[in-house]
């Protein structure tokens, strides 16, 4: 036989302190549907477009081997497919894109923009992605050009990060793998000066990174300190992305 149930149950005595609540390691996009964002779309779109013209201008300007060798170009061709594939995502809509990615992106179009900007206005020759020896004429298609890859997709990107991307998804660890593409690209760009016969003109696209003129010692030593400069840009974006206000959410 088993006992009889008590009428009255008694209190059970309170747990003293606080309850204790373990964080969930489910993030909130797992549990919340994405939104349909037409207007980010639109915008991210127009930036792919952005970027896609400026890398189709420089290989019909130049010869593709030449315009696809240049960091920026490169870097532009990066920018546009993730673009157009978080163009796509927030249409839909579905999840987007890892931050890894977008992070990746917008720090190739800024390094490009930067290098362009504060490192190659006052070279001698002028820098030029053809075999012009003067600087480009404004509103000609080679100034166009230059203007497409090196400030307006950088700036594009830049405006999707701070206004339509909610914060913060980069983390530190993100930037030891952002590094892996430029020393791909330091790698290939010195191959290709090596393999090229020393007559072949741009050579070595860059004059910071001309190992004919500095020597490989030279040449390392300048890219050893781009390297930190873009350690320090990538780390630099993952504590703005900690400090900097989420975007309001208005189906944008």
């Amino acid at each position: 036989m088993t006992a009889p149930i008590p009428r009255d149950i008694p209190d059970l005595p309170a747990i003293p302190g606080a309850p204790f609540l373990q964080p969930s390691p489910v993030p909130a996009t797992a549990v919340v549907a994405p939104v349909r964002r037409p207007l980010a779309a639109a915008f991210r779109l127009a930036t792919a477009l952005t970027a896609a013209a400026g890398v189709t201008l420089a290989i019909l300007l130049s010869t593709p081997a030449r315009a696809l060798a240049y960091f920026s170009v490169q870097a532009n061709i990066v920018l546009a497919a993730v673009m157009l594939l978080s163009a796509s995502r927030a249409w839909r809509p579905r999840r987007p894109l890892p931050a890894s990615v977008t992070g990746a992106a917008l720090l190739y179009v800024l390094v490009a923009a930067l290098s362009y900007h504060l490192l190659l206005p006052h070279t001698t020759p002028p820098f030029s992605m053809t075999d012009a020896t003067a600087p480009p004429a404004r509103w000609h298609a080679q100034w166009g050009t230059l203007q497409l890859l090196h400030t307006v997709a950088p700036a594009a990107a830049l405006l999707d990060w701070l206004l339509l991307t909610p914060a913060p998804r980069l983390r530190l660890r993100h930037t030891a793998t952002w590094l892996l593409f430029p020393l791909a690209y330091l790698a290939f760009y010195l191959t290709r000066g090596a393999v090229l016969a020393a007559s072949t003109p741009a050579r070595y696209l860059y004059p910071f990174l001309d190992a004919g003129a500095h020597g490989y010692r030279g040449t390392l030593a300048n890219a050893l300190l781009i390297g930190l400069a873009v350690y320090g840009l990538a780390a630099l974006l993952v504590a703005l992305d900690h400090t900097r206000p989420t975007p309001v959410r208005r189906h944008l």
